[in-house]
């Protein structure tokens, strides 16, 4: 599900660049605002209550959290306010290659719990659990787009922002 609102949150945010909206004009920004609508999807759900069925929640993310982490119920709100926080970096230019960074290292930090999950059989949204041929490659594009949006080019002139020059 999460793949599919990344890439159609991606695709719309082009359709609007293709119409002429200027700050969606290029494929990277579409991607960040694309990743920043998932990653708001995804961060909500460490706070949604465990008797919600129709979308992940709390209790199934805190039961993907590996035995050797300590304090898992925090872990999971620590992580949900981090990919909130990294959604809003993506849609501001100033921060948006600092927030792809981030949101790339999250991604690479939270592979050992869906690895965890996939091989433990840990149910999810009220579901069977999601097999690791398909959390893993998910991770990585999940990665590769938090890195795709953090790339400098001049993308900043087209936002308005003006590039910093280099230092002499």
């Amino acid at each position: 599900m999460t793949v599919i609102v990344l890439l159609v949150a991606t695709l719309g945010f082009r359709l609007l660049g293709a119409l002429g909206v200027r700050r969606f004009g290029t494929w990277q920004v579409s991607v960040a605002h694309g990743l920043a609508v998932m990653v708001v999807m995804t961060g909500s759900a460490h706070f949604v209550p465990e008797g919600v069925t129709f979308m992940p929640n709390h209790g199934d993310l805190v039961r993907m959290v590996p035995p050797f982490v300590p304090f898992p119920a925090a872990v999971v709100h620590l992580t949900g306010v981090l990919e909130l926080a990294g959604a809003i970096g993506l849609v501001l230019p100033a921060t948006r290659r600092a927030a792809g960074i981030c949101l790339a290292l999250l991604f690479v930090g939270l592979l050992p719990a869906n690895v965890y999950a996939a091989v433990s059989d840990v149910p999810f949204a009220g579901g069977e659990a999601t097999p690791l041929w398909e959390r893993v490659p998910e991770q990585v594009l999940y990665i590769a787009a938090a890195l795709f949006a953090a790339w400098r080019r001049a993308v900043a002139v087209r936002e308005g922002v003006r590039p910093v020059p280099a230092a002499r």
